[in-house]
């Protein structure tokens, strides 16, 4: 497969799905954007949330609806038929590898970095910022997976220069207490 075609297709697609959003729920106060997969590296998927949103979660449990991407109002939503395409492509690729498992391991890490550097890439670009007038928190995430804790820590670090950063990292810390 072809990494550095993949990368363009996901930020193509990725900056249509935030354009989408923003129109459509702009008014809502946009603070939020992820690209998630799954375990088995088939999807590639858009999330976003709004701080509109969260004024109708308990406050103890805030901090998690606000960084947990599965729990955004707008999971799975923007730029369809570009990510459908993309995980249409991605099936196809792990159809023709299906038992080889060392192909899978290094696919699924190429799938992953792919995902963060599309990420990276639009955050240096101040593409957020210049959609909507300020920074916003920024994760890759997959589901039913747990990145290593210092993995997650370091796409966090990597994604965000914000005070989201912060936040998210003493929250991290509360984990396991």
């Amino acid at each position: 497969m072809d990494f550095e075609t993949l990368k363009q297709q996901i930020e193509e697609a990725a900056k249509k799905a935030f354009l989408e959003m923003y129109e459509k729920h702009g008014a809502e106060n946009i603070y939020s954007f992820a690209l998630y997969s799954d375990e088995r590296a088939m999807t590639v998927c858009p999330s976003s949330n709004t701080v509109e949103t969260l004024k109708e979660i308990d406050e103890d449990d805030g901090v998690y609806y606000k960084y947990e991407p599965a729990e955004w109002t707008h999971e799975m939503e923007g730029a369809d038929q570009d990510f459908n395409e993309i995980c249409t492509h991605l099936r196809r690729e792990l159809d023709q590898h299906d038992e080889d498992d060392e192909w899978f391991q290094q696919f699924q890490a190429k799938l992953y970095t792919s995902c963060i550097e599309v990420l990276e890439k639009l955050k240096n670009e101040n593409f957020f910022k210049n959609t909507i007038g300020k920074d916003i928190f920024l994760i890759f995430t997959v589901s039913d997976y747990e990145f290593e804790k210092q993995d997650l820590k370091d796409i966090i670090i990597r994604l965000n220069d914000n005070e989201y950063k912060s936040e998210y990292l003493e929250w991290m810390e509360t984990w396991g207490n």
